[in-house]
């Protein structure tokens, strides 16, 4: 799944970034809500994980926001915030789940996957395509022209992104981004090496279905004419 996590507590995000990057999420970060809606908008996330205390705008104001404005992204609260009027007011806001810190990360995890099957049952398959790649958020598993493929963690967080950006160039700083999270483990020689594992992974499955590489710039997945 790729989600947005909006926590301004610098080691709450620490922690739950690594969590869910480990269990194969893409995890974009936030530390304000001013800026949530706009980035809602323009990015395609599978839910937003939200907290209730944030400078500029809280957590109720922001979940208003984004269901006034039409986007319909799953809302799992995240908040030390214990009362029932807090559970009350955040899901009259347009939350779909709310949970209270301290947590079991298992638990956060089943929730998500409980968020992705209800988006899976509004959007029917729930798979994201691109030729024959299809890619089940829910589950993290990927297959090539029906074959499954064994990825790893970082191998399948690297696809996702690839898939939801089909034919456009990622850079390498993105990749770091995104599927590293920004850590220097995801420098541009380490991100060589896992593009290079899921192009030889990919080609051996469907020997059309490629990553390119665009020289000076990253790479591009597009399929090639048979």
């Amino acid at each position: 799944m790729r989600l947005l996590l909006v926590e301004d507590d610098p080691k709450i995000s620490s922690f739950l970034m690594r969590g869910l990057r480990e269990d194969q999420h893409l995890v974009d970060l936030l530390v304000s809500g001013a800026q949530v809606s706009e980035l809602a908008r323009v990015e395609e996330y599978d839910a937003i994980l939200l907290d209730i205390m944030l400078p500029a705008l809280d957590g109720f104001q922001v979940c208003r926001q984004l269901r006034q404005q039409g986007v319909d992204t799953p809302v799992l609260v995240i908040s030390a915030r214990d009362s029932v009027a807090d559970r009350v007011a955040a899901l009259d806001c347009g939350a779909d789940d709310y949970l209270v810190k301290p947590f079991a990360f298992d638990e956060l995890l089943a929730r998500l996957r409980a968020i992705g099957r209800r988006g899976r049952s509004r959007h029917q398959s729930g798979l994201l395509r691109y030729g024959p790649i299809a890619i089940d958020p829910a589950a993290h598993t990927a297959t090539v022209a029906g074959t499954r493929l064994t990825l790893s963690a970082t191998e399948y967080r690297l696809l996702e992104f690839l898939v939801r950006r089909a034919e456009s160039i990622v850079t390498r700083d993105q990749l770091a981004q995104h599927v590293w999270g920004g850590d220097t483990e995801g420098g541009s020689n380490v991100a060589d090496v896992y593009v290079g594992y899921v192009r030889r992974k990919l080609h051996a499955a469907h020997p059309h279905a490629l990553i390119q590489t665009v020289r000076g710039l990253g790479y591009m997945l597009k399929e090639e004419s048979a």
